[in-house]
């Protein structure tokens, strides 16, 4: 009322080219805010969407898991894996729901930066909370929940696969539930969640040593602890135990190929299109370059050409561009992919030296190849990354890991067994554990 009255001062023409005005700048003001509003809601929007997406495709590499894994073993333990792979994915999103997530990002770390626990369960934020106004506008807590645990069982499937055709069902259940729930989260903690590791300046974009080298620890420890399969290192020498489906093995790294997309491209956390496209092409490239670098060494020394080596070297590629797929060039990212492809070849026949058994390369590709990619950001990142503190966190994660998972193998050998016995292993453990066959109609090999 005081502005009209201040407004009768003035003549008719006047009060209307003030009121005109002032409209005009309140109309102005708030088409501002509205576009700014608008422009930030289309960001959130196409955020999540793209992250939903990658949620979608790291779910089909445990797909692609089950399918490598069961390729690789023999036809009597099919059953047997594609279980396990079931099983892994369930316990790992309601553990990661029921303390998981907590753990990994605590938010405060109650001892120094090395442990933190926000509590049981997932928080069911109201309105904006949980929405827009969770991590800056950039994506709601239900996308960054369900896309961070389907990482959280990879680490576990990672294991499955060393362990193959010769661990108890039940013994392996124990370990991979504690070791998604407690072991991968604690560690990840120190670098996702903000720990000290982070705080030093380590780098791992999407998990070389945060996911697959923790996985590759378990690996190496389990398939030492159980020992190789019946009949796989003799007084003659080593015996290959081909796996039972190579055409189920290329299906599966293409499953993981394509999985990859998101697990890389997703931990962009956002739309943008310029750092996902850049990060698609350096993963694409880094696996390609894998392919080759292990089809080049593995014809010279076996004389034949080896499709298995090819695809591990796909995987191998993949996992060692994984710690710096945004911080690398377009020329390093092929160079860091074609030396894991050569890696994991030397590293295969090394372990087969030393007799540890590894059905389907899972400790070479991951732990190997990981500790090469995380390394390798050292070498090649773009900006201020340190060698020295790269190997600081390998060797940190590395000795964590290795003695979590020594401490549980051993516990629940003493407990529960380890191992089946012979004759469940010459049998299978389809039919010895499942009551089952993969494949009914054929001969069992």
């Amino acid at each position: 009322m005081k502005i009209l009255g201040y407004l009768e001062r003035f003549g008719s023409s006047s009060r209307m080219l003030i009121l005109t005005t002032l409209t005009f700048v309140i109309l102005g003001t708030y088409s501002v805010y509205a576009q700014d509003a608008t422009a930030d809601h289309a960001v959130f929007v196409a955020n999540n969407i793209w992250m939903m997406v990658a949620t979608f495709l790291v779910f089909i590499m445990h797909l692609g898991f089950a399918s490598l894994e069961a390729g690789l073993t023999r036809s009597k333990n099919t059953v047997n894996i594609l279980f396990k792979n079931t099983f892994i994915i369930s316990m790992g999103l309601l553990t990661y729901a029921f303390m998981g997530f907590n753990l990994m990002y605590p938010g405060d770390f109650s001892i120094g930066q090395f442990f933190g626990f926000a509590g049981f369960g997932i928080a069911t934020p109201e309105g904006a909370d949980g929405l827009i106004a969770y991590a800056d506008g950039g994506y709601s807590y239900w996308t960054d929940f369900i896309f961070q645990g389907m990482f959280a069982a990879t680490a576990a499937t990672i294991v499955s696969g060393a362990v193959a055709e010769r661990i108890k069902l039940s013994s392996f259940m124990v370990f991979a539930t504690i070791f998604v729930t407690f072991v991968y989260t604690i560690a990840g903690s120190w670098k996702w969640g903000g720990g000290w590791l982070d705080q030093m300046g380590f780098y791992d974009f999407a998990g070389s040593t945060l996911v697959h080298s923790v996985g590759g620890w378990g690996a190496l420890i389990g398939a030492i602890l159980l020992g190789p399969r019946l009949g796989k290192y003799t007084k003659s020498g080593m015996k290959p135990i081909p796996g039972h489906s190579l055409p189920l093995v290329t299906i599966g790294v293409f499953l993981l190929w394509l999985g990859w997309f998101g697990f890389n491209g997703g931990s962009v956390l956002s739309g943008d299109p310029g750092p996902v496209s850049f990060v698609l092409c350096t993963t694409s490239l880094a696996a390609s370059a894998g392919v080759l670098g292990s089809i080049i060494v593995s014809w010279f020394m076996f004389k034949k050409p080896d499709l298995s080596m090819a695809l591990n070297g796909a995987l191998a590629g993949l996992v060692g561009i994984t710690a710096g797929a945004d911080v690398v060039g377009i020329t390093s990212a092929v160079i860091i992919g074609f030396v894991a492809g050569i890696i994991v070849v030397f590293s295969v026949v090394s372990f087969d030296k030393i007799k540890i058994d590894d059905p389907v390369g899972a400790i070479s590709v991951h732990l190997v190849c990981g500790i090469w990619g995380t390394l390798a950001v050292g070498i090649f990142g773009v900006g201020e990354f340190s060698f020295l503190t790269q190997l600081i966190g390998v060797l940190a994660y590395g000795a964590f890991t290795a003695v979590c998972a020594l401490a549980l193998f051993l516990l629940i050998k003493v407990t529960m067994g380890l191992r089946v016995s012979e004759e469940e292993e010459m049998k299978g453990l389809d039919i010895t554990e499942h009551g089952m066959e993969a494949y009914p109609d054929f001969q069992i090999t």
